[in-house]
């Protein structure tokens, strides 16, 4: 199914990392935090200024982002945990040092 996010709303999926013990105990879901990192799944076409105008996302498909721990809000679809959230609790866009290589 898919899913278009109104005005500057952003879906977001969380990017969760398997955590294991040095002596290789792997540690469940259930006992650790939420990850505060995530992929954009989908984006809004951007935000309603006062004049009338819209500003574009300044985020895209694709990218992973950081965002606050209590930021957004969860929904299931399709048995998939995703965070709807502004684009104003994005904290960041992570940017992987292979993409900076091969701007430069």
């Amino acid at each position: 199914m898919k899913i278009r996010p109104l005005y500057d709303r952003v879906i977001v999926k969380r990017i969760e990392k398997q955590r294991q013990t040095a002596s290789g105990i792997v540690i469940p879901d259930s006992a650790t935090e939420k990850p505060e990192q995530g992929e954009v799944l989908a984006v809004g076409h951007g935000r309603a200024l006062a004049d009338g105008s819209v500003r574009p996302l300044a985020v895209k498909v694709g990218d992973a982002v950081l965002f606050g721990k209590y930021a957004g809000q969860t929904v299931k679809l399709d048995g998939e945990e995703l965070l709807v959230m502004r684009e104003e609790d994005i904290l960041g866009v992570i940017e992987h040092a292979a993409t900076n290589a091969k701007a430069a």
